[in-house]
Formats: C-alpha cells, sequence, structure tokens
C-alpha cells in the first residue's frame, strides 16, 4: 500500500539552513575513534577464505541486558575512511546509547572497497599517490561479504530484535547502502543515506522500494544534482522517504560534524520496524 505504513507519508522534504557545527571527527588514522572514546571497541575477525584479519568498530549500551531484544545500526564509511571513523561522527555514540542501538561499523575489507555497489572486481577508484598495495582482484564481492559477516557476527553475540536492523551510509557507505539494501531488501527495517555516491542506477530503488529510507544531502555539494534524481524515483515508486535538504551544506562536515543530522537518522530508525510495515 503506497502512502501510509509506519510513516504515515509517502514524502517529506525537509529544507534546513547550516548552522554552527559541532567538534569535527578526528585524526583520519584507524583506530583513532577506538583511543578517544572508551565506548567503543575495536575488533578483528579471520576473513574467511582469505584469512586476513579485518577489523570493526563496535558500541554496546551501557544498559545491554541479553534477557530482551535490542535494535542493530550498521554504518558504513566513506571512501579512504578507516574502520572505526563513523562511530566518530558527533552525537552518534551518545544518541545510540540514549536509544538503546547497538552499532557496528565494518571496514568493508579495504577503506576503498565501495561495498560491492560497483561490481564484484576492484572497484574503479583513484588511489593516494605511492599506494602501491596490491588489490584482490574480487575487492567488491570481499568488501559486501565484510559487512554481511561483520552484521552476522553481531546478530549471533548479541539479542539483536529482528524487527529493528538498520543500514545507513556516507558517500561510499551510501554506494553501499544502495547496493546492500537491493542485494538483501527483507532484512532492514529501514535505511539512510548521507550524500550518497551511488554508480547505479536509480533503478536499483525497485529491489528495496517497500523499505522506508531517509536521505540526508547538502546542496553545496556536487552529488546533490545525483541525490535529487534519487529522490525523485523514490517518489515514483511511492517509496516511504524523508529528504533532508541542508543550505550550505557541503560533502562531509555537514553529517560528520553535526549532532542534529545524526539526531534526524535515529529519529527516523526509532519509528520504522519490520513488523509493522504493511506488505507493498
Amino acid at each position: 500500500m503506497r502512502g501510509s505504513g509506519v510513516l504515515g507519508v509517502t514524502a517529506a522534504v525537509v529544507v534546513v539552513t547550516l548552522g554552527a557545527l559541532a567538534a569535527p571527527v578526528g585524526a583520519q588514522e584507524p583506530g583513532s575513534v577506538v583511543a578517544a572514546d572508551p565506548r567503543v571497541e575495536g575488533r578483528t575477525y579471520t576473513f574467511p577464505g582469505t584469512g586476513k584479519e579485518v577489523p570493526y568498530a563496535l558500541f554496546v549500551p551501557s544498559g545491554y541486558d541479553a534477557s530482551r531484544e535490542w535494535p542493530l545500526m550498521v554504518a558504513l564509511h566513506g571512501l579512504g575512511r578507516p574502520y572505526d571513523w563513523m562511530l566518530g561522527y558527533a552525537g552518534l555514540i551518545d544518541a545510540a546509547e540514549r536509544d538503546g542501538y547497538i552499532v557496528v561499523s565494518p571496514l568493508g575489507y579495504h577503506p576503498r572497497g565501495w561495498y560491492g555497489s560497483r561490481g564484484p572486481g576492484i572497484p574503479q577508484m583513484r588511489r593516494p599517490e605511492g599506494d602501491t598495495e596490491p588489490l584482490p582482484d574480487n575487492l567488491g564481492e570481499l568488501s559486501e561479504q565484510d559487512v554481511m559477516h561483520v552484521f552476522e557476527r553481531v546478530r549471533e553475540e548479541f539479542n539483536i530484535d529482528d524487527d529493528r536492523m538498520y543500514l545507513w551510509g556516507h558517500s561510499m557507505g551510501g554506494a553501499g547502502t544502495y547496493h546492500i539494501a537491493a542485494k538483501y531488501p527483507d532484512v532492514w527495517a529501514a535505511v539512510g543515506v548521507a550524500a550518497p555516491a551511488p554508480s547505479a542506477s536509480p533503478d536499483q530503488l525497485e529491489a528495496f522500494r517497500h523499505v522506508p529510507i531517509i536521505v540526508l544531502q547538502g546542496d553545496e555539494d556536487q552529488l546533490v544534482t545525483t541525490t535529487v534524481r534519487w529522490v525523485a524515483k523514490m517518489r515514483e515508486l511511492g517509496m516511504q522517504h524523508v529528504y533532508v535538504e541542508v543550505k550550505g551544506g557541503d560533502h562531509s562536515r555537514f553529517i560528520n560534524a553535526d549532532a542534529e543530522m545524526i539526531e534526524k537518522i535515529f529519529a527516523f530508525f526509532n519509528i520504522a520496524r519490520k513488523d509493522l510495515r504493511e506488505a507493498r
């Protein structure tokens, strides 16, 4: 059924003006957020089939009690960022503690793996000067698999509410969110993207048209034109969606240094549950 369900509306467009920003995320060295915030745990696991030790970052609310179910949020970082980068976004851990979310941020096997959104092979990408690290021929496939491996590890370890599992990502992570939501459309209660950088067609949305989505975008980011096109497709499909376009917003700081933007993601996820979603 279109135009109803957990949100009660098919679409909402919110325009906000970028105000004072909170303190920016710190250094981009892997483990910086883990070192700076004792609430964030850095972990590794052995990737099946390759034997590589792959890191991921995890937050578990201080009041976690295994006798009840808890919502899970999977956060996908942008191009070249460390595995724990997303958990350093302004206000994210505070909101997760307050609202009782377990949050996990996978590396995606490699900081530039694109989570499979650019195909199963080595994604087309610019590499930093002097970066000669050999990359596996199936990097995209491994990047997608890493997200799902970490997702399943957390589900096995903690008592996760299957009706409240969420996925969101920033930039490359937004492209990954579109891709993984399309590949596993029945897993997620809702998804979110911030300044997404997809290489696929907006037709990708058809695979998860039943999944509510929040889209955050700065109007001074060059990706705004792409985002507007994708939001138009959401509207065409009758997807439940909220689009927030930030006046004066750039590509990065409008989300990673602004706790109010993070609050919008939590507010959206807080009202989305799979068991309350009507079949569409």
